[in-house]
């Protein structure tokens, strides 16, 4: 009997927690914009301590990528698995922004790149998740491949209600220009740009400004990456302590016709794991200014 009654009180628990955290995101899609943070910062430890970081910081949304176990979505999860990353967001009150992947093998062939791709878009439509993050093709003899399954899937991702995205990154696509020509090369209307200053600064070598370069991209952003820099070549860093002006890029955004929708931070400095969610407070509150202003 003890153990009946501890069972029907842990998925009474259960139950009230999904609720509540079902009411809360309810609550924060209605805002104009959507703040979150990725699990990259919590890279060495488990998905479900990121979740319980990012939430206690005060975001309602995650973004996914790595845990200490690797990718947490990929083309090779199961949709069990996939269930269980997305009910344990809920738990917390956190609803799943966007997802990065990884690799869906374009490099074997289209066939292969579009059934990965397909997997992918799969996996992140039951996360309830609106965004499949792409980095772009690594080498020149995949990225014909890359794209022409990125084309195939556009209205498979839209059929699922997700959509998909490529930012700033090496080696071929690590502007806003170069973003823009890959979209419009695309013409797909869900394949779109979120654009991370943290990356123009990045890739190059401090060079290039991301308040400039935002205007390359007018038209075609559905998402912002905060993610700051600082030479020679760091992102590892909380938000607001390296030289990005994000006050300016998102105001070139905005002139450019993004004036609501995601922001999801994506790296913090370094530590262990009181530090990253101490740090994942401060990022918090930097992004709540930066929208206040």
């Amino acid at each position: 009997m003890q153990n009946n009654s501890i069972t029907r009180r842990h998925f009474f628990e259960k139950t009230v927690l999904a609720a509540s955290g079902i009411a809360m995101l309810s609550a924060a899609r209605k805002s104009q914009w959507q703040t979150g943070c990725f699990t990259r910062p919590w890279a060495q430890f488990d998905y479900r301590e990121a979740f319980d970081g990012i939430s206690a910081a005060g975001f309602r949304y995650a973004g996914l990528m790595s845990s200490k176990t690797g990718i947490i979505i990929s083309k090779d999860t199961t949709p069990e698995q996939a269930r269980k990353v997305y009910d344990e967001a809920i738990s917390r009150g956190l609803g799943i922004l966007s997802v990065y992947g990884g690799n869906f093998d374009a490099g074997k062939s289209v066939q292969e790149g579009i059934s990965g791709l397909k997997k992918l878009i799969d996996n992140t439509a039951i996360c309830d998740c609106p965004n499949l993050l792409l980095l772009g093709a690594e080498t020149r003899e995949v990225e014909d491949n890359y794209y022409k399954a990125v084309s195939e899937c556009c209205d498979y991702a839209l059929s699922k209600k997700v959509s998909l995205g490529i930012k700033p990154h090496g080696p071929f696509n690590p502007t806003g220009s170069d973003c823009r020509k890959l979209v419009e090369k695309t013409g797909y209307r869900n394949f779109r740009i979120w654009y991370d200053p943290g990356n123009i600064y990045y890739y190059s070598d401090g060079n290039l400004n991301p308040v400039t370069d935002s205007a390359t991209v007018d038209g075609l952003v559905a998402g912002m990456i905060i993610k700051d820099f600082r030479m020679p070549k760091d992102v590892d860093l909380t938000p607001g302590t390296g030289i990005v002006d994000f006050r300016g890029v998102l105001t070139g955004l905005k002139k450019g016709g993004f004036s609501k929708g995601p922001l999801i931070v994506e790296c913090l400095a370094k530590g262990d794991l009181q530090f990253v969610n101490s740090e994942a407070k401060k990022a918090y509150e930097f992004v709540s200014r930066l929208l206040a202003e």
